[in-house]
């Protein structure tokens, strides 16, 4: 394993950065009593630097950073309902992400944004990568039940990012808008096939779940009747 201080102080940043800007506690999880040299320079750094640059800021925010050992994180993680940001180091990401995906929903449900130390420059897509299976199915001629959620919040929260940064509201309120759209057609009882598994077991009924045109259908209807509810007021 290899890393330099810099790399990791630009971690630690980003960390810190995000949390502040959602108002979120932060959590590094390492294993620095067994890679104490290695994981000790994580710990190390990223405690001198919210001693340095943060700690008045999330104590005026009523938030926090802790250094917590991975094995305690994940037990912590499994029994939370989430509300914080949790700094990991790259494999240990690349395993308790897909782990906190799945446990609490789908995959189709997570985004990945990848965030620069000054906050500015920011890529979002969804975890999920391409869905290979599906879009054989799809090839085929084949009916496919593939949740677009996570592809949506990826333009919501670039779009979103983008609206922050040219404080332009309107666009904000659009993104806003239709991340709402997409949790009030699944909490209508109208979602695809990976969430309907998870509500009525492996043998879910068809007629229990829309497949993937469906169910974009259903999430434009949903916003269609946000956006001109907004425009009523």
């Amino acid at each position: 394993m290899y890393n330099t201080d810099e790399s990791i102080r630009a971690f630690a940043e980003a960390s810190m950065n995000v949390a502040y800007q959602k108002r979120w506690p932060l959590y590094l999880s390492t294993k620095n009593t067994i890679l104490k040299k290695y994981d000790g320079r994580f710990k190390d750094i990223f405690q001198e630097n919210y001693e340095t640059n943060w700690r008045g800021r999330f104590e005026d925010a009523g938030i926090w950073y802790e250094h917590r050992l991975i094995d305690d994180m994940v037990a912590y993680a499994l029994k939370s309902e989430g509300g914080y940001v949790w700094a990991c180091k790259n494999y240990d990401g690349d395993v308790q992400s897909d782990l906190v995906a799945q446990g609490f929903g789908s995959l189709g449900l997570m985004t990945s944004v990848l965030v620069c130390p000054d906050g500015r420059t920011v890529e979002a897509e969804a975890a999920h990568g391409t869905v290979t299976r599906h879009y054989r199915v799809h090839q085929k001629g084949g009916e496919t039940s593939t949740n677009s959620i996570a592809s949506i919040f990826a333009w919501s929260t670039g779009l979103a990012h983008r609206a922050k940064l040219d404080d332009n509201k309107r666009l904000l309120d659009f993104t806003q808008k239709l991340e709402a759209a997409c949790v009030g057609t699944v909490e209508s009882g109208k979602m695809t096939k990976d969430l309907a598994l998870l509500i009525h077991g492996p043998t879910v009924s068809r007629d229990k779940y829309l497949n993937t045109m469906e169910f974009i259908d259903a999430v434009a209807e949903e916003l269609r009747t946000r956006l001109s509810a907004k425009s009523k007021l």
